[in-house]
């Protein structure tokens, strides 16, 4: 008999995931971490960065108030305040993840580093346990690029960025990714300046159209963006201050420097030939089901996970999703796989950029033949209202039906939802068109963006000629 019917590696949000749903389950399982329970999303990610940018965005509303009738004076910035907030948040969200609510729904928290000692059994620090599934939830860490000379500079990955002491007076920002620019966001709405260098485009995978609003926004806060260049060299100034020299031959200097180049998983520890698990340098090499290729006793969620054909994807809310697959698969012996035709992702700048399905790029890529329907910010009451009218819906559709939607606009987070749901659904354009949405609020530019595929045919030549006849008609009022 195996020690556990289930044994999860990692207490992120995934592994989390995994372990609640299996315990209340009456499931026999172990939930195995050597650091932090709640992982890097509730410590070093999703929810300190969050706050961190809801303080400047705080800052930011005030400094724009000028534009609603307001004269108020530029807010002083309290860093420890600030920090206060940001780890206040950790904190209060914590218990959630904690180990005593684990074990109070019925795992065995084991608090150490796990490998695996056989394809059913882990060595967890000297414990040896075995299990009939085994899952990895093990996740990631921030990539380090080879830049020549960065070994030698002090430098910040969001693992340590949010202890700092100090504000800083000048971050350097290399990456122009999610984190890298909602870091560039939030620090510049606390007052520092901000450079961010991307060898690329900033906001890579989004659509350009959008991305070029949010660069617009980004700039126009003050953050300075420099694309099409890559980092030749680090160095530290006289002073101890970051430098990078860059590819065209100019220099930057700044008192901060974050690394946010991306993600690499945390496979060196698992002692993967062990358990005749199968990875490639993304991840666990996984089927759509999550289950590894080459151990099936084993499944791999989150970050850690790399399915073939799909590759991993770095989000908290994959996770969740992760978990509910394993979990009906290894638990209930049922068929789920993965679909990410909807999967939506967020950059929780201001304004939002928020996509879900396939950008206009991928879709013409694919091969569909798509209309482009778009509806600025600058056409919705509600924004007019706010003085906050920068940004843009953008629906890409194939075949009558949604398959992609793309929102740049306050609060497009929210906003994303119904479109993931209309594209999972197959929902038709005629009937999101015919939504009754609240008046004023931004949910209705997507429902505007939605009808602007039939007014053209709506008040066509034919349709007036169709109206006059019939209003040449003797009916009854009401028929």
């Amino acid at each position: 008999m195996a020690d556990f019917e289930l044994a999860v590696i990692g207490a992120g949000a995934a592994g989390l995931s995994v372990t609640a749903a299996a315990a209340q389950l009456g499931v026999k399982v172990a939930l195995i971490e050597h650091n932090r329970m709640g992982g890097d999303c509730l410590n070093t990610g999703c929810v300190p960065s969050k706050a961190l940018l809801a303080a400047a965005h705080a800052a930011n509303a005030i400094r724009a108030a000028g534009r609603l009738g307001l004269r108020v004076p530029e807010p002083a910035i309290d860093w420890p305040a600030v920090q206060a907030h940001v780890h206040g948040a950790i904190a209060a969200i914590a218990p959630m993840d904690s180990e005593a609510r684990f074990g109070a729904l019925g795992a065995a928290v084991l608090r150490g580093t796990a490998r695996f000692a056989a394809p059913d059994t882990l060595a967890v620090d000297g414990q040896r346990i075995s299990a009939r599934r085994i899952v990895i939830a093990a996740g990631s860490r921030a990539a380090v690029p080879p830049i020549p000379g960065l070994d030698a500079v002090p430098f910040l990955t969001n693992e340590t960025l949010f202890d700092l002491a100090e504000q800083p007076a000048h971050l350097l920002v290399v990456g122009g990714g999610p984190i890298g620019l909602e870091m560039a966001d939030a620090f510049a709405g606390l007052g520092a300046r901000v450079t961010v260098v991307e060898t690329a485009v900033i906001a890579g995978r989004e659509d350009p159209e959008l991305a070029a609003g949010l660069r617009s926004a980004l700039a126009a806060r003050g953050v300075a963006i420099r694309e099409g260049v890559a980092v030749a060299s680090a160095a530290s100034s006289g002073g101890g201050r970051p430098v990078l020299h860059l590819s065209d031959g100019s220099r930057i200097e700044g008192s901060h420097l974050l690394v946010a180049v991306g993600r690499r998983p945390n496979l060196e520890a698992l002692d993967l030939a062990a358990g005749n698990v199968r990875a490639s340098p993304a991840g666990i090499v996984t089927g759509r089901g999550l289950r590894s290729v080459s151990n099936r006793r084993v499944f791999a969620v989150g970050d850690i996970a790399d399915p073939i054909g799909i590759g991993p994807r770095a989000f908290t809310h994959v996770g969740s999703y992760h978990a509910g697959i394993v979990v009906r698969r290894a638990l209930f012996r049922l068929p789920a796989r993965l679909d990410y035709a909807a999967l939506p992702r967020v950059t929780y700048t201001h304004p939002e950029l928020a996509q879900a399905g396939l950008t206009e790029t991928e879709a013409r890529a694919a091969g569909l033949a798509v209309s482009v329907l778009r509806w600025p910010l600058a056409g919705n009451d509600r924004a007019v209202t706010e003085c906050d009218t920068a940004g843009l819906v953008k629906l890409v559709v194939a075949r009558g039906r949604v398959v992609g939607a793309g929102i740049l606009a306050p609060g497009a987070g929210e906003m994303i939802t119904a479109w993931t749901l209309a594209i999972t659904s197959r929902v038709p354009v005629s009937r999101l068109a015919g939504l009754i949405v609240p008046y004023p609020t931004r949910s209705e530019a997507a429902k505007r963006a939605a009808g602007s595929l039939f007014v053209a045919k709506l008040f066509s030549p034919g349709s007036k000629r169709l109206v006059h006849a019939l209003q040449r008609l003797n009916w009854p009022f009401g028929h």
